[in-house]
């Protein structure tokens, strides 16, 4: 415990043995300058000390001033479920930070990518153009894929039951797995294509809504100027509106 006079130890134990006292303000200059922890141990009994106590109270505590008034507030130790659910609140924020902050880049990038809704137009148009090329070319190939595989059957056909033989089978079976192949990719495509509409689809969807925030961020900003010069600051005491200080009008 600190250095402290006769008269303050007197007065600190009797605010240790009377609590009512300390509420009525008799303890008033009982702490020392650096303040009085007061808490309440598990058996109820209420504890003062110029140290704050060696473990935190269930119940928490308290710091005085030396006039016996409430400083400050000491929370009480967490139990394992409040830490657990402190811990899950924080990383909740964090990721809900980390979500925003992700959102702002991304929305960043949009507005400087685009600057019309035309312009989000032309490249979808584009992305569409490069797929649909890429879909008639395989499905010409597919044509000719079929053409082969009618011909290799006649062709299969004129040997009646001799043996085919393993070239043209080799080369049927060569154009089977091909004609395959480019029926997946024609089906790929084209869900390529659905896909790059409701791309950019979201796209201008989002480009309008930052749009719609940033003109209304600029109307209110617009009002809250409007309300300013409407609503000027009050004029110092003395001075009318519109006239000089007297400082100023004497030195006129």
């Amino acid at each position: 415990m600190k250095n402290v006079s006769r008269e303050s130890l007197r007065v600190r134990l009797l605010a240790r043995s009377a609590v009512a006292l300390f509420a009525t303000g008799l303890v008033a200059g009982a702490a020392s300058a650096a303040g009085l922890y007061k808490w309440t141990d598990d058996q109820g009994e209420v504890h003062y000390s110029d140290k704050a106590p060696p473990e935190m109270p269930t119940k928490g505590a308290s710091m005085l001033d030396k006039q016996g008034r409430q400083v400050k507030k000491i929370d009480p130790p967490l139990s394992p479920e409040q830490i657990k659910a402190k811990a899950d609140d924080d990383e909740r924020q964090r990721t809900l930070a980390k979500a925003r902050d992700d959102q702002a880049r991304k929305d960043k990038a949009l507005m400087q990518s685009y600057t019309s809704e035309t312009e989000i137009d032309l490249a979808r148009n584009r992305a569409l153009t490069t797929i649909d090329t890429q879909i008639k070319s395989a499905q010409a190939y597919s044509t000719e894929l079929v053409r082969r595989q009618n011909d290799i059957a006649k062709r299969k056909e004129g040997y009646g039951s001799k043996p085919i033989p393993s070239t043209l089978q080799n080369e049927s079976e060569a154009v089977d797995t091909e004609l395959s192949r480019q029926t997946i990719l024609i089906r790929q495509k084209q869900e390529e294509q659905a896909m790059v509409t409701t791309k950019y689809d979201t796209i201008k969807q989002r480009w309008r809504e930052i749009l719609a925030d940033q003109e209304r961020a600029k109307e209110a900003a617009a009002a809250a100027e409007v309300a300013k010069a409407q609503n000027p600051s009050p004029t110092r005491p003395g001075t009318a509106a519109g006239t000089r200080p007297p400082a100023a009008a004497a030195n006129k």
